[in-house]
């Protein structure tokens, strides 16, 4: 499942402010486990916790789960080497993922405009 589309809804422009941890993991089609895996070994993820201690994710946490996705689930770095690419390269990582995520945007909107115009 390709990360960027299953992150994309219907309603691109509305975005929660805080997500579960359920939510979050079915956006990357991993599982909870794995993301509170992923937030012991990254200091960039950094969840709020509510009272009862469910983790809240926001808009940030999960661009940077984006970049760990990306390094470990479709580059195959390691844990070790994904952390260093993020310390060294987190603004140009972060900027090529912002880029990539427009780029599919578009596409998703030229896609829905074709097939509306192909219905008329």
């Amino acid at each position: 499942m390709n990360l960027y589309i299953c992150f994309m809804s219907k309603s691109n422009d509305i975005q929660k402010l805080y997500y579960s941890i359920s939510e979050v993991a079915e956006m990357f089609d991993v599982s909870n486990s794995l993301i509170r895996f992923w937030e012991g070994e990254f200091a960039i993820l950094k969840p709020r916790k509510n009272s009862r201690g469910d983790r809240r994710f926001t808009q940030k946490d999960i661009q940077n789960l984006e970049l760990i996705y990306h390094l470990v689930k479709e580059k195959g770095f390691t844990l070790e080497g994904a952390k260093r690419e993020i310390k060294l390269n987190k603004e140009k990582l972060a900027q090529k993922q912002e880029t990539i995520r427009r780029l599919k945007k578009l596409r998703s909107f030229l896609q829905e405009l074709k097939k509306e115009l192909s219905m008329l």
